[in-house]
């Protein structure tokens, strides 16, 4: 028998169940898992919130004191500016408002990830500093999209799925004109960093950079360098910050 007839079905199999087994890995990836959870809320909204209304961005980069920030969506309304972020994940989750890091349970597997209330909070400080606004007109926004659910009690702007677009539309106070919309748009579209692979990969590595404890830090209020300290007495000796050189003449600290 021609060995080419007997493999020919095989190769012909192989020649789609590897390029599927590598689509499917690639699904699971943090990278994908992030940009499907942002496809979604922007149909969401596209389907739920009236674009005339709701100006929106997405996916924009923002310079801060210490590098970068980048957020997921934000909608600018008459009612106020909404700043979204979207998370993927399965699972049960547990949190607080006040916690540092939340729980996502997977059956025996548990994993720990950074609040998204105080990751979106420097989303907000952000765009303070860029628009010139009040915090009282700024909004935080949390979805959860990929079938999680909450297995603790959450703040209102902590949704699941379009709970965000009931979220959004609660506010019906005007506080800004169809200008002061207009205007603000076009100070994040002048303002942002343009949305390219080289402004992604440099906001990653201000992350990594950010995340290592031997890395040198700028104090954002006189550009000084921001030292490792460790607290001398009190209840919280022996903890470790982030202090100015500058002290005393400037007294900035970070949380370590």
């Amino acid at each position: 028998m021609d060995h080419a007839v007997i493999f020919a079905p095989l190769i012909s199999m192989m020649s789609w169940l590897l390029p599927a087994i590598f689509f499917i890995g690639l699904l699971k990836t943090p990278w994908a898992k992030g940009h499907i959870g942002e496809g979604l809320v922007r149909l969401f909204a596209h389907w739920r919130l009236d674009k005339h209304t709701y100006r929106r961005l997405h996916n924009v980069t923002l310079n801060t004191p210490d590098g970068t920030t980048q957020i997921d969506h934000i909608f600018l309304s008459p009612y106020g500016i909404f700043v979204l972020e979207t998370k993927n994940m399965s699972g049960w989750i547990f949190g607080s408002e006040r916690q540092a890091q939340w729980t996502q349970k997977i059956y025996k597997r548990t994993f720990k990830f950074q609040n998204p209330l105080r990751q979106n909070y420097k989303h907000l400080k952000a765009l303070e500093a860029t628009l010139g606004l009040s915090l009282e007109h700024l909004h935080s926004v949390i979805t959860f999209v990929g079938g999680s659910t909450f297995k603790t009690e959450v703040p209102a702007n902590v949704t699941e799925g379009v709970g965000f677009i009931r979220y959004i539309k609660s506010f019906q106070q005007r506080v800004f004109s169809e200008a002061d919309v207009d205007t603000m748009l076009r100070a994040l579209q002048t303002g942002r960093r343009a949305p390219t692979f080289a402004t992604h990969r440099e906001h990653v590595q201000n992350l990594k950079r950010r995340s290592d404890p031997t890395a040198e830090r700028q104090c954002p209020k006189c550009s000084g360098v921001l030292l490792i300290r460790t607290v001398k007495s009190g209840p919280k000796a022996g903890q470790q910050f982030w202090g100015c050189s500058a002290f005393p003449k400037c007294r900035t600290m970070q949380s370590f």
